[in-house]
């Protein structure tokens, strides 16, 4: 029996998707939101580090099937890789698949970009080799819908000691996270030296919170699923929001293969497989994407028509391209006493003093201390030169598990041309589709970024009292941009030769297909993205309902 037609098909029940599903639905748009992985469930997935969203030793707990989702990596020398999650995460830039997907097992860092990181072509002018240009949008266009997400998915947070916050008309609605012993050490550090360190805002209860609780403060955060249902993402908060509307339906383990339209290239539903694996076709009157960075650009450079025959919106060949992320960079020191207490999540403060305007840096970065370092995970952080096997390390991993702390901090990568998602036809996943392809490297600035980060994350460690320090440094270039923040590639503008979208997500030439993810992106921030995501979305969803007529929409 065929699907019932409805209003809106949303792709990607992520941080995004999520939010889209929930504004429709409130609105009375009537909505099906389809999800290629299943609904997270804590009891299938346990603390165990191995099997966590970031080591992915000996599995992938939030998806995807690595069996049944290959990508092919494209080397420096032209050379071609099959890889999964399981086989090469790094080259694979793997994200979660499952209702919510990244903010089920995310850090919940939650950052308002910068009033500069909208307009970096602006304060920082042309860059060779690069096509930095800003926004078509301010920061002051998305403030309102940063507000929105930080009330209704829940913030903890005070920004009262960044001086270098864009401006807010709202407080967080919960106090932020104490520090632990950690943070006062590199509190006491950052002051010593000038600096301006503040708690870290964080999609985490620090307080009861919309009928849920307290974070526990569990080492067993970041690449997990909370326990206790404190982490907020939008599996738990807008997705059941919308689904109490009577408005929206989620159908799980559904994989989307092309966006359908018309000869006159109106879009009038999806094909899909269901969880069954059987073809389906739901029709619609519009489509909104928000299936990631690298899935979004792959859906619609499958998609190709009479109209569009290099795929939905490429005409000008600029779907899958500027694909960014963040080139992390970080610092390390060793100290003569136990600087760590083991209280989970374990970051929780940040310094935002060298996010711009730094001499001969564009951009710039954040600084925060690390999440909780895991056995497993810690056993690859040794100095320079030492053994990583034998009596030495053991002792090594003994000693000093509570006494090694660290800086980390994502640095924005350049946009680049070339740096892209394009599908090898000759490479099909499970379903037959077409697979993505990831080629391109990052721009040379990445490294001077990210030198210039972790120095500074050094002097701060030194400043603590580390008796041994030492550098780990990102952006080296060899490999694609992406990563588990990745962005960019329909980025949105006011010219349809050198974007995707315009500036409220619908694809430039089709009235009825909007991209609500961070592809839009144009830059990237120096931050973990994802309540910029959602403010985007909650943006976007507001421009459909208010030029939806029912039937149509308002020209």
């Amino acid at each position: 029996m065929a699907n019932k037609h409805i209003n809106a098909v949303v792709v990607g029940a992520g941080a995004s998707g999520g939010v889209v599903a929930k504004e429709l639905a409130v609105n009375g748009i009537s909505v099906v939101l389809l999800e290629r992985g299943g609904w997270p469930d804590y009891d299938k997935h346990i603390n165990d580090e191995l099997i966590s969203q970031r080591s992915q030793v000996l599995g992938v707990p939030f998806g995807p099937d690595p069996d049944k989702n290959p990508r092919v990596y494209i080397n420096i020398n032209g050379t071609k890789e099959i890889v999964t999650p399981l086989t090469n995460g790094d080259k694979y830039n793997h994200i979660a698949a499952c209702v919510g997907s990244g903010t089920v097992s995310y850090g919940a860092m939650a950052w308002r970009y910068m009033e500069e990181d909208f307009k970096m072509k602006s304060v920082y002018g042309h860059v060779e080799g690069s096509t930095l240009e800003d926004w078509p949008i301010t920061y002051f266009d998305l403030e309102p819908y940063y507000e929105k997400a930080e009330w209704e998915l829940g913030v903890a947070g005070d920004s009262s000691e960044n001086p270098f916050a864009a401006p807010r008309k709202k407080d967080y609605p919960m106090p932020p996270f104490e520090y632990n012993s950690e943070c006062k050490a590199l509190e006491t550090a950052a002051k010593k030296l000038g600096l301006h360190p503040f708690p870290i805002p964080m999609l985490r209860n620090s307080i009861p919170y919309n009928n849920r609780p307290a974070c526990i403060r569990n080492r067993t955060c970041v690449g997990f699923q909370c326990p206790v249902n404190a982490k907020n993402g939008t599996h738990n908060t807008v997705i059941p929001a919308a689904l109490e509307t009577g408005n929206c339906e989620v159908r799980t383990n559904c994989i989307v293969a092309e966006i359908m339209s018309d000869d006159r290239g109106r879009i009038t539903g999806v094909r899909y497989y269901d969880e069954n694996n059987r073809e389906q076709i739901q029709t619609a009157d519009f489509v909104v994407v928000a299936a990631s960075a690298t899935e979004t650009a792959r859906l619609l450079l499958n998609s190709k028509t009479k109209l569009f025959p290099k795929g939905l919106g490429n005409n000008n060949d600029w779907v899958g391209r500027n694909l960014q992320g963040h080139a992390y960079t970080s610092a390390f020191g060793l100290f003569d006493y136990d600087i760590k207490d083991l209280q989970g999540p374990g970051a929780a403060i940040a310094m935002c003093d060298y996010n711009h305007h730094n001499k001969g840096v564009i951009g710039g970065g954040l600084i925060v201390n690390e999440f909780s370092t895991l056995p497993y995970s810690f056993s690859g952080r040794r100095p320079p030169g030492m053994r990583k096997w034998g009596k030495e390390d053991k002792e090594f991993q003994v000693k000093n598990f509570r006494r090694l702390s660290g800086t980390r901090g994502p640095v924005q990568e350049m946009p680049v041309f070339n740096s892209r998602v394009t599908v090898d036809p000759g490479v099909k996943d499970f379903w037959g589709i077409p697979v993505a392809a990831l080629s391109g490297q990052g721009h040379p600035l990445d490294y001077v970024h990210c030198r210039f980060m972790s120095l500074k994350g050094e002097e701060i460690l030194k400043a603590a009292g580390a008796y041994k320090t030492w550098l780990s440094i990102g952006g080296r270039g060899d490999a694609t941009n992406g990563g588990q923040h990745q962005c960019g590639t329909a980025r949105m503008g006011n010219d349809p030769k050198t974007s995707v979208v315009n500036k409220n997500g619908r694809v430039h030439d089709i009235d009825n297909l909007f991209i609500a993810d961070a592809s839009v992106f144009v830059t990237n921030g120096a931050f973990n993205p994802v309540l910029t995501i959602m403010a985007v979305a909650y943006m976007i969803s507001e421009q459909i309902v208010s030029s939806w007529k029912g039937t149509k929409f308002k020209s």
